[in-house]
């Protein structure tokens, strides 16, 4: 014996999950992000921690959750939702750095029955790639 369980064997790697997850629902990029947000019909929620936001400043008009918080503010049903959660067909846009962390939290989205929820491809750096609106941090 190897020491290393059998299921660890068989497990994907980061890549293989990614593909498996994302495969699950349609991603969507910054431009559309922005224009479904301006249009009031999807929510963005920041997931980036305090020091990228610091360092890069703000989606305007995201929401801030920090990851691990981030199945507790959106569930409809949770006590410590944001007033924004409220309905299992809300349309959430996570948005992360680089549009890795942030497509496996709109698959554990799913997994509470936000069907809608999907990620930003390329994250807080496609966004700003594409020329679109950043707000600095308030001091």
């Amino acid at each position: 014996m190897s020491g290393t369980p059998e299921r660890a064997v068989d497990a994907p790697g980061i890549d293989e999950l990614l593909q498996r997850v994302r495969a699950g629902y349609e991603r969507i990029g910054a431009i559309r992000a922005h224009e479904a947000a301006r249009a009031g019909e999807a929510l963005l929620v920041d997931i980036r921690y305090a020091a990228l936001r610091d360092r890069d400043g703000l989606v305007p008009g995201a929401v801030v959750v920090e990851r691990n918080e981030l199945e507790w503010r959106l569930d409809p049903r949770g006590s410590h939702r944001l007033p924004e959660a409220t309905s299992h067909d809300l349309r959430v846009v996570v948005i992360c750095n680089e549009g890795y962390a942030s497509s496996l939290a709109a698959e554990s989205l799913h997994r509470l029955g936000l069907h809608r929820a999907t990620d930003l491809i390329g994250g807080f750096q496609a966004w700003r790639a594409a020329g679109l609106p950043v707000l600095p941090v308030p001091e």
